[in-house]
């Protein structure tokens, strides 16, 4: 990510609406939706809500909501609860996973243009409940 370029909600921060970008990092609140064509990082103690679609994301904090990405990482402080969409998820040790999961086959990319679409979701999900995953 290109720190200056970066969109940065900052740890007082508490926005509610519609955000797009390409790299954005969040380490207060957000709620609404992201589309984001580029990486999402939520710091620890950040919270999100909402639809998000973004390349990849990166979260330490908390989501609750849907998130549809290519790449996934749910770092040790991490918590999601919720649907997820990822061709590529990781779960650290400590993390918490809640919610329908549907990994490993090519997840809709992030229209580049109005009017692109998405490519079809993918068959079959797994389910995993409360619980520390890794």
């Amino acid at each position: 990510m290109d720190a200056e370029r970066m969109m940065v909600i900052d740890a007082v921060g508490d926005v509610e609406g519609k955000l797009k970008g390409k790299d954005v990092r969040v380490l207060g609140k957000f709620r609404g939706e992201m589309e984001i064509s580029g990486r999402l990082s939520l710091g620890e103690g950040s919270v999100v809500e909402g639809k998000v679609r973004a390349d990849s994301a990166e979260i330490a904090g908390t989501f609750k909501g849907d998130l549809i990405v290519r790449s996934l990482i749910l770092l040790e402080k991490g918590r999601l609860d919720g649907t997820v969409d990822a061709q590529s998820l990781g779960v650290r040790d400590g993390a918490l996973l809640n919610g329908a999961i549907t990994a490993g086959a090519v997840a809709p990319s992030v229209p580049s243009a109005p009017g692109v679409p998405s490519a079809p979701k993918a068959a079959g999900a797994a389910r995993v409940e409360r619980g520390t995953a890794g």
